[in-house]
């Protein structure tokens, strides 16, 4: 389930600081009207589309939130830049500055940002797509001052991506898979791969014949894939974790003379060209993820927390919407009018 790349990049330059005005009056339980929120959104990109995507459902949510207690909400994004050092030097900042009133972050490095803890101020922090602390797999907070995080189990939900493949290549012997992953230095991603080859593993008829880092950009897959490509004509597969990777070994495939349709191919994202991809047969099935979704529900425990109201320590992300996570062409020409919350 995203969990980042220009994974990415397909939603347009988001600016670096959106004032929301409180749009009417009235208090909540918590909370009296008139209260001012700061929320500072520490992106691992802030020119990646899934954090684009993310910080929308931000931005959405905190004008909900104002109509519906008469509150001041100003957000402000900062950019990780994919680095992890970066972003948390950034963390500690908003942590001490008293810049925030809560922070909400997509980790570059979910295990390394614990470091930032205790924050020198009583900031609370919301995660997004993969939790803080030492386990990558464990949704419930594991740092104090980490007060909600809404993603799923990325071990899991790989493992999810892989029985798919087994599937597809129960009845191929050899069945000759490549491998596109994110950052191969990532925590998140490195979960994935084990993930992926723990369930490959267990079937003597499946073949890796290649483990490539796509970066979450089309353009880094389509080369990557190209030169697995050249030793590997005769693929049966490509397993994927992010939808511009999966764009890029599609481009590469075609380059090379194969009909992606005729082969296993599966990204993650949910974006609005995998969605297409996939009804119109190209691709095999797609991990759909839901990042404004997400955005939404981590400002909603965020301002939970401000005003004093009940938080949802974990937030499952693939339970956010009816459809998924692995989605078919069957399973999306039940819903034809779902078309996927971001471009990609």
């Amino acid at each position: 389930m995203t969990h980042l790349s220009r994974i990415i990049a397909g939603a347009g330059v988001v600016a670096l600081g959106v004032s929301l005005a409180a749009c009417s009056s009235g208090s909540g339980s918590g909370g009296s009207g008139g209260d001012t929120y700061s929320i500072v959104f520490l992106a691992s990109s802030s020119q990646n589309g899934y954090n684009q995507a993310v910080y929308e459902g931000v931005q959405k949510e905190a004008k909900d939130l104002e109509k519906k207690f008469g509150i001041t909400i100003t957000t402000k994004i900062q950019d990780g830049q994919f680095d992890a050092n970066t972003q948390l030097s950034q963390l500690q900042n908003a942590g001490t500055t008293g810049q925030a009133s809560g922070i909400i972050v997509v980790p570059q490095d979910g295990p390394g940002l614990a470091a930032a803890f205790p924050l020198g101020n009583d900031v609370p922090v919301v995660s997004v797509l993969n939790p803080i602390g030492p386990d990558i797999d464990k949704m419930t907070p594991q740092i104090e001052g980490v007060v909600s995080t809404v993603a799923s189990s990325p071990s899991e939900g790989a493992a999810r991506q892989a029985q798919t493949v087994v599937d597809y290549c129960k009845n191929i012997d050899p069945c000759k898979i490549g491998l596109v992953a994110g950052l191969l230095n990532s925590p998140l991603d490195v979960a994935r791969i084990a993930a992926w080859k723990k369930v490959l593993g267990q079937s003597p008829n499946i073949q890796i014949v290649g483990t490539v880092e796509g970066a979450y950009d089309r353009d880094k897959s389509l080369t990557a894939v190209s030169n697995l490509l050249q030793a590997n004509k005769d693929i049966n597969g490509i397993l994927s974790n992010a939808d511009q990777q999966t764009q890029g070994a599609q481009i590469a495939l075609e380059n090379a003379g194969i009909d992606p349709s005729k082969i296993f191919l599966t990204g993650g994202g949910g974006t609005t060209e995998a969605v297409k991809a996939v009804r119109d047969g190209k691709w095999t099935n797609d991990y759909l993820n839901y990042p404004v979704s997400m955005g939404k529900a981590a400002l909603e425990q965020l301002v939970n927390k401000l005003r004093g109201e009940k938080v949802q320590a974990v937030v499952d992300a693939d339970s956010l919407v009816k459809i998924g996570p692995m989605a078919t062409k069957k399973d999306l020409d039940a819903v034809p009018d779902f078309t996927g919350e971001w471009n990609g």
